[in-house]
């Protein structure tokens, strides 16, 4: 394994990105690329100059909730007023479902970050006589909703460049092809302190195109004029962002409206017209996040005992757990196991899931293949939503499990890359700002990750609240460095250890000094 120094970091860091077709904003693909986005816009055209109703309907993830921010921002500055509906997780359902139907009475449907799967749906809004435009990004199943345009680069017959786009992409090219439909003065850029949360936050590839958007999307973050933002910003306190921040603190906060309560509190921050509605929402943003996190221990630990390790996919179940945290959990479950993970919820005889990997196969193609047991399902190759009658949870834990029986288990879990074996004596701010200096990292553009070997333990004890994570005093070479494993409570009972890790900067009283994160413990 090669030793890494500050110049092979350099080098290795920059070739990651030698060859993006997007390097610059004024680089990135044309909206009209886009499957059905000239029909989308000539029908939007036509309902702004007729002056319809034009009717949002989001979702109530991060995703769903900045997608629905961006359409709403934008026809405020066309001066034009659109309603707009995210599904409460509890009452409607995923999406736009027959419930949400019934709410709207006429005029144009535009749904952001879902729709796809919406069929039973849209044939019932076509029965009332209104009109749907779909843009998602999720995949495509073998039955397409009825609609009048259907924007989704997943579509095999899209010539959309680069598929890999979350939702609020997938809008916000909307947005941008109406300007130019309507000749209108709005610089689209002014949406990339929001749109690089959604990008983030949806565990997108942070390659390409995404790689340059949230690159830019970090810095407008910082200079935001949105009051909700810049609430943020004071908060935080960050001389600049990185995207741990967003995945970390930003997107928790965002995304609990929707888990815990109703995704309406988290789009109610982002539009705060001025500080003191900022100040109210996050507030009460805070609250439902530490409500979550509570709960969020309080079915990890229950989950963690109903696992058969026997298998090679984690399904486990329980009566009225949280739906708003089960996603949560299967993602933990899928990191802490290295397997994928489906936690279900079960309430009156029915079984609504999440599934969470990180891995080579597709969820959502092994969800198909159980798709004669599921009431309905969605999603992505490593993130996946599904319900099913609790009567089959058995058997689907039995088919699931045998369509990966041959498969090996690299395939199930991707291993940490290291970029090489660490001298830990060249780790200092030079080095933290060539790391900084490639940012944003995330799936398929990992942060640096190194090996350090035969490394001695000097000391080790649990801290936190909790006693739930662990903190070594190593020595490497007769270099001495603290190293934290979060969320990890096995006692080391060896002399020297070999750890995999990442390296983040640590801000603390005006001194900035290397952090040691143990991304895992090789014993």
């Amino acid at each position: 394994m090669q030793k890494v120094t500050k110049q092979i970091l350099f080098e290795l860091l920059l070739a990651r990105h030698k060859d993006n077709p997007y390097a610059k904003l004024s680089d990135i693909p044309n909206p009209f690329l886009l499957k059905d986005i000239k029909i989308a816009v000539k029908r939007i055209k036509t309902a702004i100059l007729n002056n319809e109703t034009i009717t949002i309907v989001g979702d109530y993830d991060v995703d769903g909730v900045v997608s629905t921010a961006i359409m709403i921002d934008f026809f405020n500055k066309v001066g034009y007023k659109v309603n707009h509906i995210i599904p409460n997780r509890f009452e409607h359902g995923y999406g736009l479902s027959p419930k949400i139907v019934k709410l709207i009475d006429s005029g144009l449907v535009i749904t952001v970050d879902n729709g796809i799967s919406a069929v039973q749906a849209s044939k019932e809004l076509m029965q009332k006589g209104i009109d749907l435009i779909i843009t998602d990004h999720h995949t495509v199943g073998d039955t397409l909703p009825t609609a009048l345009a259907i924007v989704n680069p997943k579509q095999d017959d899209c010539t959309f460049p680069f598929k890999e786009i979350c939702g609020a992409q997938v809008a916000w090219y909307l947005c941008a092809a109406i300007k130019s439909e309507l000749n209108l003065q709005i610089n689209m850029a002014d949406f990339l302190d929001l749109l690089c949360i959604a990008v983030i936050a949806d565990i997108m590839p942070m390659t390409s195109l995404n790689y340059t958007i949230v690159r830019h999307g970090l810095k407008r973050l910082k200079q935001s004029n949105r009051a909700s933002l810049k609430k943020l910003d004071e908060v935080l306190a960050k001389k600049f962002y990185v995207s741990d921040d967003i995945g970390f603190m930003i997107a928790p906060k965002i995304n609990s409206a929707g888990r815990m309560d109703d995704a309406s509190i988290a789009l109610s921050f982002l539009l705060s017209k001025n500080e003191y509605e900022a100040n109210d929402s996050l507030s009460l943003l805070d609250e439902l996040n530490n409500y979550r996190k509570s709960l969020q221990e309080e079915i990890s630990n229950k989950a963690t005992q109903a696992i058969n390790h026997e298998h090679n996919v984690i399904v486990v179940w329980g009566e009225n757990w949280h739906e708003g945290v089960i996603g949560i959990v299967a993602s933990k479950l899928s990191n802490t196991f290295k397997k994928p993970a489906f936690v279900f919820s079960v309430k009156n005889g029915i079984a609504k899931g999440s599934a969470r990997a990180n891995a080579k196969i597709n969820l959502h193609t092994l969800i198909t293949q159980c798709s004669s047991l599921l009431k309905g399902f969605g999603g992505h190759k490593n993130a996946a939503g599904l319900s099913l009658e609790e009567k089959n949870l058995q058997t689907f834990q039995e088919k699931i499990n045998s369509l990966v029986i041959d498969i090996e288990q690299e395939d199930l879990h991707i291993e940490y890359e290291c970029l090489g074996e660490l001298d830990v004596s060249s780790v200092d701010l030079e080095f933290l700002s060539i790391i900084e200096k490639f940012e944003p990292y995330g799936l398929e553009n990992k942060k640096p990750i190194f090996q350090i070997s035969n490394a001695k333990v000097l000391k080790s004890e649990f801290i936190g609240k909790d006693k739930n994570h662990l903190k070594l005093l190593l020595s490497s070479n007769g270099n001495i460095f603290e190293a934290l494993k979060f969320h990890y409570n096995k006692p080391i009972n060896k002399e020297f250890i070999d750890i995999i890790v990442s390296i983040n900067k640590n801000e603390f009283r005006g001194e900035v000094n290397a952090q040691f994160l143990i991304e895992d413990i090789v014993l």
